[in-house]
C-alpha cells in the first residue's frame, strides 16, 4: 500500500505530494491539467523505465519518493527513491541503500497493479489469466498444483537420467577403449593410498644398506676395538684418578671422561645392533625399485598425482558399468520413467478438474459484476485446450485462456480483440472485485477506467469502485463526478499559466470539494450546479 508520494521537477510538476487513503483515492481536474505526470510518478516507483524527457524544463533531475507497506502486517514500510536526471541516468535508493531498478520493480512494482487504457495490463495476458483463477480458487486448486509441479519436477528427472543412461550405452569407440585399458592397467597395478610415500620413504635405505652397514661397522669397531678410541679414553680416566690425589681437580676430569665413556660405550651397542639389522635382500630391493617404478609410471599416464590415478580408475569402472550393465540399467530407468509419467497423468487430470469446475464460476462471478458496470448479458468464457506432453509447463498441461462474448449467440473471442478500452477496463474493475483479497496486488490505480462512460454507467463504475476499495488500496484518475464523490479522500490537479506553467496538487474537502464536484458536472460553480454537488456529496456520506 502507498502511504505517501513525494514529486519534484517532474513534467510540469514543480513540487506535490500525494497521501492517499487505504480506500479510494480520487484525483481530478481539468484535461492537460498533470494528472499523466502523477502516473508517471508511479511507474517510477514501480520500476518501470525512466526518461529523460520526464525532467521538467530548465532543471537538472526529476525526483520522486515514496513509502510503500507490503501488507497490514509491515509495520515499518519501505522508502523507495528514484531520481532521473536530465541526461537520462537513473538512480535508485531503497531505504537509503543504492539499489537496481529491478529490485524496485520486485519490491515495489508487485505490490501495484497500474489499470490503464493504454497500458501493458495482464488481463491482456492469456498466460496470467490462469492465475487468476488459481487465486480465486484458493486451497481447491493450489493443492493440486502443487502436486502436479511436484509430478512433472519427478518426471523431468527421471528422463533426464533415461538419457544419461542411453548416452553411456551409446557410447563406443575411443572412449570405451581408452576406458578399459586405463582400468586394466590400474588394476593390474593395484595401487594403494599411501603406498608411493611409504616406498619413497624405505628404498633410499635399501638400496644403501650394504653401505649404511659397513659404516656402523666401522664406526662401532673405531670406538671399542683395541686400541680404539674407549681404550684411550679409559687409560685417560685411569691416570686421572691415580693423580686426583694430587690435585682434586683431576679427579673431577676424570669423573668427567667417565662419563663419556658410557656415552660412547652406548653409541658403540646402538651401532651394533643397527649393523646387525640391516638387511640386505637383493631380491627385495628389486621387488621395491619395480614397485616404485610402476607407480610413477600410473603417475606419469594417469596423474600428475595418485589421486589422480585413483579417480581415473573409479571414472573407469563407472563408464564401464554403464555400458556393461547397459540393458538393465535402461529398463530399470524406462520404467522409472513411466511409473513417474503415470504419476503426472494423474496429477495432470485432477488438476485439470479443478480448475475447470472453478473457472466457470469465476466466470459467472465475473459477469455479474460486467452487469452492474451495465455490459447487458456480456460474460467471460474459460477455454481450456489440451497440449502435447511436451509442451506442458509448471503452469500446467492445457492451454487455458478467458475469452470474452459480448452477448447471447456470439463468438467468444480473445481479450485481447476486444475493440473499446473502456470494454477493457470494465472487464479488469469486474475481475478484480471478485478476485478480492486472493489479488496478489495491493494498490490498483486506474487511468480511464471512465473512458466513454456516462450515465447510469458511471454510477455504476462509482458503485463497484467503491465495493473494490474493500481489498484493495484504490487510486482513480477520473472525470466523472459519480466516481469522484465515492472517493474516501479527494484531490485536484491544477495548471498554472505562467511563463514556465507548472501542476500542482492539492487536497479538498467542504465547500471546495463541493465546487470541484459541481465544475465536473456542468463545467462551473453556479448554485444549481453547487447543490447538486452537494447532494451527490451527501448521498455517497462523504459531505
Amino acid at each position: 500500500m502507498i502511504d505517501d508520494i513525494r514529486v519534484e521537477n517532474l513534467a510540469l510538476i514543480g513540487e506535490a505530494e500525494l497521501e492517499p487513503c487505504a480506500g479510494l483515492t480520487v484525483l481530478t481536474g481539468e484535461t492537460g491539467a498533470g494528472k499523466t505526470a502523477l502516473l508517471s510518478a508511479c511507474k517510477l516507483l514501480m520500476g518501470e523505465r525512466a526518461d529523460s524527457a520526464m525532467v521538467r524544463e530548465g532543471e537538472a533531475a526529476a525526483v520522486v519518493e515514496g513509502r510503500v507497506f507490503a501488507g497490514p502486517h509491515d509495520t515499518e514500510g519501505t522508502v523507495v527513491s528514484r531520481r532521473v536526471s536530465a541526461d537520462g541516468r537513473s538512480r535508485v535508493r531503497i531505504d537509503g541503500a543504492l539499489a537496481s531498478v529491478r529490485e524496485l520493480s520486485e519490491r515495489v512494482g508487485s505490490q501495484i497493479d497500474l489499470c490503464g487504457q493504454h497500458e501493458h495490463q495482464r488481463l491482456l495476458d492469456p498466460a496470467s489469466h490462469v492465475g487468476m483463477v488459481d487465486a480465486w480458487a484458493g486451497p481447491t486448486v493450489s493443492a493440486a498444483l502443487e502436486a502436479y509441479r511436484g509430478a512433472l519436477r519427478a518426471a523431468r528427472a527421471a528422463e533426464r537420467e533415461l538419457a544419461r543412461v542411453e548416452e553411456a550405452a551409446r557410447t563406443q569407440g575411443a572412449r570405451i577403449e581408452e576406458a578399459r585399458f586405463a582400468l586394466e592397467r590400474i588394476e593390474e597395478a593395484d595401487p594403494k593410498p599411501g603406498e608411493l610415500e611409504e616406498l619413497e620413504e624405505s628404498l633410499p635405505r635399501a638400496e644403501h644398506a650394504e653401505a649404511l652397514a659397513v659404516c656402523a661397522n666401522d664406526a662401532e669397531a673405531a670406538l671399542s676395538d683395541e686400541g680404539g678410541a674407549l681404550d684411550g679414553l679409559n687409560a685417560a680416566i685411569s691416570e686421572l684418578a691415580r693423580m686426583g690425589a694430587v690435585d682434586a681437580r683431576l679427579s673431577e676430569f676424570a669423573d668427567e671422561l667417565s662419563s663419556a665413556a658410557i656415552t660412547i660405550e652406548d653409541a658403540a651397542s646402538e651401532l651394533r645392533r643397527y649393523r646387525d639389522g640391516v638387511e640386505y635382500d637383493p631380491a627385495r630391493l628389486a621387488a621395491a625399485q619395480q614397485r616404485h617404478a610402476d607407480l610413477k609410471g600410473l603417475m606419469r599416464r594417469f596423474g600428475p598425482r595418485m589421486e589422480d590415478v585413483f579417480a581415473r580408475r573409479d571414472e573407469a569402472r563407472e563408464l564401464l558399468s554403464l555400458v556393461d550393465d547397459a540393458e538393465a540399467r535402461m529398463r530399470a530407468a524406462r520404467e522409472a520413467r513411466e511409473r513417474a509419467e503415470d504419476e503426472l497423468r494423474g496429477a495432470a487430470r485432477a488438476l485439470t478438474r479443478a480448475r475447470d469446475a472453478a473457472a466457470p464460476r469465476f466466470c459467472r462471478e465475473v459477469g455479474k459484476q460486467m452487469a452492474r458496470l451495465e455490459m447487458g448479458r456480456a460474460e467471460l468464457v474459460w477455454e481450456s485446450r489440451e497440449l502435447p506432453r511436451s509442451a506442458w509447463t509448471d503452469a500446467g498441461p492445457r492451454s487455458c485462456e478467458l475469452l470474452y462474448r459480448s452477448g447471447p449467440g456470439m463468438t467468444p473471442r480473445p481479450l485481447r480483440r476486444i475493440a473499446s478500452g473502456g470494454e477493457l477496463s470494465r472487464v479488469m474493475l469486474a475481475s478484480k472485485v471478485v478476485l478480492g483479497e486472493a489479488d496478489g496486488v495491493d494498490t490498483l490505480v486506474f487511468d480511464e477506467v471512465d473512458a466513454g462512460v456516462g450515465g447510469s454507467v458511471a454510477r455504476a463504475l462509482a458503485l463497484v469502485l467503491a465495493d473494490l476499495a474493500r481489498t484493495h488500496q484504490v487510486i482513480v484518475v477520473t472525470h466523472l463526478a459519480q466516481v469522484a464523490v465515492m472517493g474516501e479522500r479527494h484531490y485536484v490537479v491544477e495548471k498554472l499559466d505562467g511563463e514556465m506553467p507548472r501542476t500542482t496538487l492539492h487536497q479538498v474537502s467542504g465547500d471546495a470539494r463541493v465546487a470541484e464536484v459541481a465544475r465536473m458536472l456542468s463545467g462551473d460553480t453556479a448554485r444549481a450546479s453547487l447543490d447538486h454537488a452537494r447532494q451527490m456529496l451527501a448521498e455517497a456520506g462523504r459531505l
